[in-house]
């Protein structure tokens, strides 16, 4: 696993080590903040030390643990940091995939999840996304990750290598650090008793995923690729299926902090990105039988419930 000590990865490796997995993950580095350092979790797995951007190491790590099931997470995922780094971003999230994918083509893995996003897709008149949607990124974050589907379904359909592209909404859960990010922002400047800054005018809509069903549908996926190669290529959608706007899930996580009177800021000065983008879930309902168990309620619950106890043992 590339990516382990990010959010998703944090809940995907406890889940296959439950299941009885060996686990081993590619970590660039240190996270002693990240869930599988706080938790322990790092002890129970293997760790490789390197970047993605080694393909010596990658090839090194496939051959040597004989890897059979990749699941490729590691990316640069902040918007803002795109815009900031074009070039970085590229690197990590390109080539890094490429190099990935060749690694595992050349050791024979057996399966590769790629983690992809709905901003693949880019802008779009016609929405929501359905998995045929054309690939349109126009601004860098966006056409990093139009350019790793690309590859992936290359990878796929050139060499035959069992590679599915994984496209959720914004996820959201217990341990995403990036405090730049609506959902963890909105819960420390609360807990802090400040108004939280949203950056664009509020009206901006996303779709959403609580992580553990995110890891759900990853875990789902891979079983279902083991049993029937021939999904290689495809892209799945996960998301809620909801259509909040900034202003209006700003709004909720107060009411259910209790603090609907500590009023957002409305900055309005977010630049190139994309006002509207929700998902359409049907395909991964159809063919893998996979729903989210929690919902954006149950999930905010969750989630704020973990930042009220992290946040706490910061402060102490």
């Amino acid at each position: 696993m590339t990516g382990a000590t990010g959010l998703l990865g944090s809940w995907v490796v406890p889940e296959l080590v439950r299941r009885g997995a060996e686990v081993v993950a590619l970590v660039r580095d240190g996270a002693p903040r990240s869930i599988l350092a706080r938790d322990g979790w790092l002890d129970r797995i293997v760790t490789v030390r390197g970047s993605l951007s080694d393909d010596g190491l990658l090839r090194r790590a496939f051959a040597e643990y004989g890897i059979e099931t990749a699941f490729h997470l590691g990316a640069q995922t902040l918007v803002g940091v795109a815009k900031v780094d074009p070039v970085g971003t590229l690197e990590a999230n390109v080539r890094g995939t490429w190099l990935l994918l060749e690694a595992a083509r050349q050791a024979g893995v057996k399966q590769v999840l790629v983690a992809s996003s709905d901003k693949a897709y880019g802008d779009s008149a016609n929405l929501p996304y359905f998995e045929d949607h054309p690939l349109q990124g126009r601004f860098p974050y966006d056409v990093s990750k139009s350019c790793t589907d690309l590859i992936t379904t290359m990878y796929a359909r050139t060499f035959g290598l069992c590679a599915c592209i994984v496209r959720c909404g914004n996820l959201f859960g217990g341990g995403d650090l990036n405090f730049s990010r609506l959902i963890p922002g909105v819960i420390r400047a609360t807990v802090r008793n400040e108004p939280f800054l949203i950056r664009s005018d509020g009206k901006f809509v996303r779709d959403f995923l609580y992580v553990e069903d995110a890891a759900d549908a990853y875990l789902a996926l891979a079983e279902k690729m083991a049993a029937d190669p021939s999904l290689a290529g495809e892209a799945f959608n996960f998301g809620l299926e909801l259509r909040p706007t900034m202003l209006e899930l700003t709004e909720k996580v107060l009411g259910m902090m209790g603090r609907s009177d500590l009023r957002p800021v409305v900055q309005n000065i977010a630049s190139a990105e994309i006002r509207e983008q929700y998902l359409d879930a049907g395909k991964a309902r159809a063919r893998l039988g996979w729903k989210p168990r929690h919902g954006m309620d149950e999930g905010l619950k969750r989630t704020i419930d973990w930042y009220r106890r992290f946040l706490a043992e910061e402060a102490s």
